[in-house]
């Protein structure tokens, strides 16, 4: 490391010489401006040279220790005896924020306290110390924020004592944009009326869930809900199967039969086409079930249209949906019944390209932070951890 170097890195040192190669030692005074804490008089009298052994910044692979020399004080106004608080060390530590930041970063990307303890020698009780002070430092650069535009609400399972958490996701910059404990609206209220910038929200994603659907209506007066698409045709599929299963009982134990019927037909071969084909043939009635299936999805799985496109698409979900509410099987009814009572929110998928997916993805890597932690008892800890890396 070289000596300009050093200087830009710890502003108010004086080197005076560097030796060795691993440990690199750092001899420095401390020349920085000294003032009394009791009274800011800079009327003093220098009463005694204290040398301190501080561990450094590492230089490549290399360990650097930097010792100092810095003045004892006596003021001359109030008499008081201090030892002057040098730049870029915390109180009450015996190493500069540049290692610190050090140990947090590693320790952040995978690294673990044992490794950490072994190559340089510090507890892993101070390590978690750091790592956790790192951690709220970098929260509290979220604190305050208002509200995305574009929010995901999803919930994912924290612990047997907590239970369950939701997840606020800002659909827009991919990042997770708070935390809350419990998914009902009892649980939730709380949090939400004293979230701030509530009003700016204009488009909430969230699936299925009639609880989160009245509270958005309650707490986000401003906004769009808009149905997760992945969750309305795994709706629609689910109750597909459990039609077909009643009409067919034998054809759920095959399971390559199972494969076929439950893809789109654009992903099957030419081979598992002629299968199925020759499969709906046998049975009339499965094959009207798997038309209206895949007309359903593909009239779902539409994106991007403007208002001027949207008519003639509510118009064939309307139609599909009084279809379905007059069918004989119990499934298919059910199956109406939600998409009636779903139909603005499904209608609003037409318009808007964001969906959960991008907030099940970040529920994906909060299970990673759990299992490296090996499980949180403590859901301010676990917020913390999430905030800072996926936020």
């Amino acid at each position: 490391m070289s000596r300009s170097r050093i200087e830009l890195i710890s502003r108010g040192f004086k080197i005076k010489s560097i030796t060795g190669r691993n440990p690199v030692i750092i001899k420095a005074d401390y020349i920085g401006e000294a003032v009394c804490p009791k009274c800011n008089s800079t009327h003093l009298r220098t009463k005694d040279l204290i040398q301190r052994r501080l561990r450094h910044e590492s230089t490549g692979r290399s360990s650097t220790w930097l010792e100092v020399t810095l003045r004892k004080y006596q003021c001359l106004d109030c008499g008081r005896y201090f030892r002057v608080r040098m730049q870029g060390i915390p109180p009450y530590k015996r190493s500069p924020e540049f290692f610190h930041r050090e140990v947090c970063l590693k320790h952040g990307d995978g690294k673990s306290k044992q490794q950490l303890h072994l190559n340089h020698r510090i507890g892993t009780a101070t390590i978690e110390r750091w790592f956790h002070d790192h951690l709220q430092h970098v929260e509290s650069m979220f604190t305050g924020r208002p509200c995305p535009r574009v929010l995901g609400i999803d919930e994912h399972f924290f612990s047997k004592k907590i239970g369950y958490v939701t997840t606020f996701c800002d659909l827009r910059t991919h990042r997770v944009f708070e935390l809350a404990k419990g998914r009902s609206e009892k649980a939730l209220e709380h949090f939400l009326i004293h979230l701030k910038g509530r009003e700016r929200v204009r488009v909430v994603c969230i699936d299925l869930s009639p609880s989160y659907r009245s509270m958005i209506r309650k707490y986000f007066p401003n906004a769009r809900i808009v149905a997760d698409r992945f969750h309305v045709i795994r709706t629609i599929l689910r109750h597909f199967l459990d039609t077909w299963k009643e009409v067919d009982p034998e054809g759920k134990y095959n399971r390559g039969l199972l494969s076929l019927v439950r893809r789109h037909h654009t992903n099957l071969s030419s081979e598992q086409v002629v299968r199925l084909n020759d499969y709906l043939n046998r049975n009339p009635v499965i094959r009207i079930l798997y038309e209206v299936k895949e007309t359903l999805c593909s009239l779902l799985k539409l994106k991007t249209r403007n208002q001027k496109d949207c008519k003639p698409l509510i118009k064939q979900l309307l139609y599909w949906i009084n279809l379905l509410k007059e069918s004989n099987f119990p499934s298919m009814r059910t199956l109406g019944n939600t998409l009636d009572s779903w139909k603005n929110e499904i209608a609003s998928m037409w318009r808007f390209t964001k969906n959960n997916s991008i907030t099940e993805g970040l529920h994906t890597k909060m299970e990673l932070i759990q299992r490296r932690a090996y499980g949180f008892r403590n859901f301010d800890n676990y917020r913390l951890r999430v905030i800072t890396l996926c936020g």
